[in-house]
Parts: C-alpha cells; structure tokens; sequence
C-alpha cells in the first residue's frame, strides 16, 4: 500500500510525484509505456500559451504560477540530476495579429510584459525573417523555452534519486479499484497495486480508464505534428509564431517548426501533407533555412479539453480518486502550478488558488477558441 499511486509518467505525472514526495507522502508511478515518451516529449517547449490573451483567465493563472518558478526550478533539476533541461529565456515574437488591444489589455491586465512592434523592430529582432512578414507584431521580451526532451529526462533522473518513489514503466492500468464510492488501487496485467489516492495523469488516455467505469470528463487526443531542421546556433534568435505555426530555436542550433492540429483518434502516424505543410511554413517564415535539412519528423497527441482549462481535482463521489489532466498544449508551461494545485487538494491545505475552475463538473463551453 502507497499514499499516491500516479497513473501517467509525463511531466505532469512526474511533477505532481515529486511535488507529493516532497510532502512526505509515499508515491507509485504507472505508465503504460516509458516516462516521458508521450506529449511531453513531442511538444516544443514553449513556456507560454499560444496567443496567450484568448485564454480563459483559469489558464492565465495557471501559466503565470509557473513561469515566475522555472527558472529557480530548472536550475535545482540541472544541480540534483547532472542534466540541463535547456532553459532560455529569448522571447516570444508573434507576427501578423490584428487584435494589439486585447493583447496590450490582457498583458497590462495580469503584469506581462507586451510591446508592439513595427516592420523595423522585426528585424531587428528576427534579421533573418522574410520581409513579407515585416508589418506588425507582439513581442513578449520575458517568455523563454525548455528542451522538453531533456526536461523529461532530468524529471525522471529526480524521481530515481528521491526515496520512496517506485516506478512502474510499461505497466497499464487495466481497471481502477473502486468500492463503497472509494478507490483502493488499480489493477494491472500481473497484479493489483493499491494506494490510497489515486491521480489520473495519463494525457489523451486519461478519458479511456474513466469510461470503463462508466465515468467521463472531456479529454481527447488531437495530434499534433512537428519537424527539426539542424541549422546553426543563432539561426533563428526568438521563439516566433505566425498564423498558429511556430518556429522555435535551441541553443545548438536546432530548429522545432509546428505544429499541425489534427483529429485523428489515438493514431500518431507522421504524414507527408503535413511534412510539406510546416517545410513551407518553415521556408515562409525564414527562407534561408531551405539551405539546410529536415532532421526530424514526428507526431504526438495532446490532451484536448473543453477551452482547453485543464481538469486538476477530484473526481465527484469518488474518495481518493483525482485528476490532473487535460492540459492540451500547454502541459509544460501549466505543470508546476498543476501538481502543486493538486497536491494542496490532496493535503487538504490552502490552495495557491481557487481549484473551482478545474473541478470535474465545473460549467464549460466546448466553443471557446484554441489557439
């Protein structure tokens, strides 16, 4: 018997563990495949939400708790596990936007800071940006990125270094244990592991265990497509998005280009329409990257939800059970004010804010916008 049993190994499980362990609880992880192979790794590293200021204030909240924590963070992960997940802060440059005024409210509105620039400042900011591109744009001077591939990485290196953490890697939760209204486990193929809560963290999967009992949320997968040229360092100097495609930098010169958004069930197969797709997103946005090669190409499938406000709480009529899920593309910059929201729930202890907006059963709309 463990406190926690964590079904999930993303970033968002192996957060939420180490949150708990370091709240003295014991603590299982689950995963039906390796820690972090999943959206966490796929995505792009982007420590803001695209068009921020057509989010929900629910998902500002969140995204602002965390940013003002990653860098402190980053730097523990990097010190305890020998592994630097890559944090930079080079900004945030958002091209061809006509809505500067709710932009400018929203930044002024919840302390970011936003300034509006003109085809000059462009290229100043970006040298080698198409100039059909230079007329207007937002810039975020303060929003940075994270190699989400090695963030996995040192979060799992953490995991193996604290005590009382056990790991259970290719393991599927089959069933959940649940009787007089109270989860007591899950059971798996060989055995029954049992806790006395249980998280559901599992991403686009996390609607799959719920409805085997007859208990829904509206969490689905939508996959999302992403290519990497290896370029130069300082190729591309800012994180940059036009048109709900983004262009992103790492240090040694590689460069992320995505991602598509596609309704496609649980099927993660890479198609040649979207390869041609981000190329020429690619080459349109910064042409001289045609001098250099697609290195990478691959899918992963994000955690849709209703306004995309993830589900962070516990399951109606169900003791020990919770949720910390549905966070579609925004699961790394939501993640620490998620598992510590979460774990404030679990404690029963003041929250770092009202958990009301992502309850289970809290009112949404499924026509807001997804950016």
């Amino acid at each position: 018997m463990t406190d926690c049993l964590i079904i999930g190994g993303g970033a968002i499980g192996m957060l939420t563990a180490l949150e708990l362990h370091k709240h003295g609880l014991s603590v299982s992880l689950l995963d039906r495949g390796a820690t972090g192979q999943e959206a966490s790794w796929a995505g792009g590293g982007i420590l803001s939400p695209l068009y921020p200021w057509r989010y929900e204030d629910a998902v500002t909240q969140l995204a602002r708790w965390s940013q003002a924590q990653f860098p402190e963070f980053f730097q523990f992960l990097a010190d305890n596990t020998g592994i630097d997940p890559e944090y930079s802060r080079n900004g945030f440059l958002i091209l061809g936007e006509t809505d500067a005024p709710q932009a400018s409210a929203w930044a002024t509105q919840h302390g970011y800071l936003m300034q509006e620039v003109d085809a000059q400042q462009i290229l100043e900011l970006e040298p080698r940006i198409n100039t059909q591109h230079l007329d207007t744009g937002l810039y975020f001077p303060e929003v940075g990125q994270v190699r989400n591939p090695r963030l996995v990485k040192a979060l799992r290196q953490a995991l193996e270094n604290a005590e009382n953490i056990q790991i259970h890697e290719y393991t599927e939760a089959r069933r959940l244990i649940i009787s007089d209204n109270k989860i007591h486990g899950v059971e798996t193929p060989d055995s029954k592991l049992l806790a006395e809560h249980v998280v559901i963290a599992a991403g686009a999967w996390s609607a799959r265990l719920l409805k085997e009992l007859d208990l829904e949320i509206s969490v689905t997968p939508v996959r999302g497509q992403m290519i990497m040229y290896q370029s130069e360092p300082d190729f591309v100097r800012r994180i940059l998005l036009a048109h709900n495609r983004y262009i992103i930098p790492r240090q040694d010169g590689r460069v992320l280009i995505g991602s598509t958004l596609e309704q496609a069930g649980f099927n993660k197969i890479t198609t040649e329409q979207a390869l041609q797709d981000l190329q020429q997103t690619a080459k349109s946005l910064i042409p001289d990257i045609n001098h250099f090669r697609v290195e990478k190409h691959w899918a992963g499938l994000r955690p849709s939800s209703p306004n995309s406000v993830p589900y962070i709480g516990q399951y109606p009529g169900i003791s020990g059970l919770y949720l910390n899920t549905g966070h579609f593309r925004n699961g790394i910059v939501l993640s620490l004010a998620s598992a510590r929201l979460l774990c404030d729930l679990i404690l029963q202890r003041p929250p770092i804010f009202d958990p009301i907006p992502y309850a289970i059963g809290s009112q949404r709309s499924a026509s807001g916008t997804f950016a």
